[in-house]
């Protein structure tokens, strides 16, 4: 993966994810993360993000082969990957439902 700009999630929790932003076609490296799949859109030069789907995954390179929501983040024009490395599964676990019961992403449904 290579460098990319940041935007922070916040939790349910109010504890706040750092993640580095990447292009929806990017091809990742197997690394263990939580992503965020969202929208990006540009108004008057500023960037926002709509959370459309968050996930987690001990390898990165195979979770977007195949994607089991890839209709859903068509349908909802996703193009860009949010994405924090994190080793530990618990971790990833605890930071995918704090950004799941804020955001209540439409593809997690």
């Amino acid at each position: 993966m290579m460098d990319s700009a940041t935007i922070e999630f916040t939790g349910a929790s109010g504890k706040n994810y750092t993640f580095q932003i990447y292009d929806f076609q990017t091809n990742f490296n197997a690394v263990p993360a939580v992503y965020v799949v969202t929208r990006r859109q540009k108004e008057n030069g500023v960037y926002s993000h709509t959370v459309l789907y968050v996930g987690q995954t001990d390898n990165l390179f195979e979770r977007f082969e195949n994607h089991h929501k890839a209709n859903c983040f068509r349908n909802n024009y996703a193009n860009a990957i949010c994405v924090r490395v994190e080793y530990n599964e618990q971790v990833r676990l605890n930071i995918e439902s704090d950004l799941i019961r804020k955001y209540r992403p439409p593809c997690n449904g």
